[in-house]
């Protein structure tokens, strides 16, 4: 496997697809003045399809990497600075195929971005990911990256219900 940055104007609006595969769950429920956070086991295996373009529009002044396996390309990380509050955004992180997750291509495509944001000058590094999404989000755990905030509507206004939240989660770099 190599990593290399991505040409812009070559994958600007390619789309991918990918499946989310969770066990668990985060609820996040109002309690008194507050929230309770707890990761809650599922009944069945929650499958949910990611399907979604790479390097948008929004994006200011994006970089991008790529894992190849040969010349196919297996995965892929963005991101942006984002001045007016000096924070990173990494802004998508996939490995398509599930087979080959948990094989270090999400770390090598996670500390190849990170030096970006470092060397960006950045205060911190930010992403979002989903309530759903036990995996990712003891990935970026793993990685130095805790809960800092999240929105139980992001997506929908049953988003609780379907347990399908947005957390933000935060790495200071400095």
């Amino acid at each position: 496997m190599t990593i290399e940055q991505l040409n812009y104007d070559a994958y600007k609006g390619k789309s991918y697809h990918a499946k989310i595969r969770s066990n668990q769950y985060l609820s996040i429920e109002p309690q008194d003045d507050a929230f309770s956070m707890e990761w809650v086991p599922c009944e069945e295996e929650l499958v949910m399809p990611l399907d979604d373009e790479m390097l948008s529009d929004w994006l200011e002044n994006p970089v991008a990497y790529g894992a190849f396996e040969g010349e196919e390309l297996i995965g892929f990380v963005e991101g942006f600075l984002e001045e007016w509050n000096n924070r990173f955004r990494i802004t998508n992180i996939c490995v398509f195929d599930e087979k080959i997750r948990q094989s270090g291509v999400g770390t090598g495509l996670l500390e190849t971005i990170m030096r970006d944001a470092v060397a960006s000058g950045a205060r911190m590094a930010v992403l979002e990911t989903q309530s759903f999404n036990y995996k990712a989000v003891s990935f970026y755990k793993k990685h130095g990256f805790e809960i800092i905030g999240f929105d139980r509507y992001a997506y929908a206004n049953n988003g609780p219900q379907e347990h399908n939240m947005l957390i933000y989660m935060g790495k200071k770099l400095r």
